[in-house]
């Protein structure tokens, strides 16, 4: 197998550095600064073995690849940027003579419900991915994946549903490469359970560091209570957060610190200014799920509002008032 891993960000990065420090044959698909980056001097890793510059073979579009036979295409880009990636690649001719849509294997490893739901329109094999890798990437072509013995945990399965031989052999290459992959039928009850998770980091990057009894824990709690109801409402499955624990223990734990003390993925796209934020399919999708099913997601709207602005307006992550947004929900 060769994997085309389309998007180079902190998860792209690592799964791409990882699979070619074990042997793997891979091509990382990256633009802008990044690209330049990675072209010059690969990416420069650091994981708790140490930091390296690892040449990771990279590209600046599907234009530039010469698709072939057992192809594996990996969907990393934030899920905002998902459609246009994918409208790219679906029609890119394969050495069998067919398209990539119609023949090769295309793997959504990113946060969300949506991208899954796009390529389905699309590609005719689509797997979920449901990502537990915690990396920093806050400055081109440096990645920190900090956490160990795995570099993270990738629950893997087709999409919609069930197991096939595909994701058999694909976790089987993962596995080799530092990180634990279990392939499960209902893959997309695992990233409903990740996605309540998600709500945390919004908070985090608006408000700064989520610490246990603060202002910015209490108004988590009340997103994730609200996204909570609405997969209930809407009888929509999920993880709980002691199988997400279960997943992560003793395999994907802290060992070093993180680059520059980054939070998580959403206080990074703030950081690097990146002018857009994957909120839209975060808390957008407990709202849209709460609108569907008629259960209020105020603390969510608001969020989201919040979010979307400090990405418009290139905002400093952190520097939301969590006081200030809990005074528009709780009243003594």
């Amino acid at each position: 197998m060769r994997y085309i891993v389309v998007g180079a960000g902190a998860v792209g990065s690592s799964i791409g550095a990882r699979l070619v420090e074990n042997g793997r044959d891979a091509v990382l698909v990256a633009r802008g600064a990044q690209l330049d980056a990675l072209r010059a001097d690969g990416i420069r890793f650091t994981t708790p073995e140490g930091t390296r510059q690892v040449p990771v073979p990279v590209v600046d579009g599907p234009e530039a690849v010469e698709l072939r036979t057992g192809d594996v295409l990996v969907l990393a880009v934030k899920t905002q940027h998902s459609a246009a990636a994918l409208s790219e690649w679906v029609d890119r001719p394969v050495a069998d003579g067919n398209t990539a849509g119609e023949s090769l294997p295309l793997v959504c490893a990113q946060n969300g419900v949506e991208s899954e739901r796009l390529a389905l329109r699309l590609f005719r094999r689509v797997y979920g991915m449901c990502v537990v890798l915690p990396a920093a990437f806050v400055r081109p072509g440096e990645v920190t994946a900090a956490y160990g013995p795995c570099t993270g945990a990738l629950v893997l399965g087709r999409y919609p549903s069930g197991e096939e031989e595909t994701a058999q052999a694909i976790a089987a290459e993962l596995e080799k490469c530092a990180f634990h992959v279990p392939v499960v039928a209902d893959v997309m009850r695992w990233k409903y359970g990740k996605l309540l998770g998600n709500l945390t980091q919004t908070v985090e990057a608006l408000c700064g560091p989520v610490r246990p009894g603060g202002p910015a824990a209490e108004l988590a709690s009340l997103s994730r209570a609200e996204g909570t109801a609405v997969l209930r409402a809407a009888g929509i499955g999920y993880a709980d957060a002691a199988e997400l624990a279960d997943l992560r223990s003793g395999r994907v734990e802290l060992q070093t610190p993180t680059a520059g003390g980054a939070l998580g993925s959403t206080w990074q796209s703030l950081a690097r200014r990146s002018g857009s934020i994957e909120a839209d399919y975060i808390n957008g999708e407990f709202v849209l799920l709460g609108r569907t099913y008629g259960t209020p997601t105020p603390v969510n709207e608001t969020l989201l509002r919040l979010a979307r602005d400090s990405a418009r307006t290139r905002r400093e992550p952190g520097t939301v008032s969590p006081e200030t947004v809990l005074g528009l929900f709780v009243r003594d």
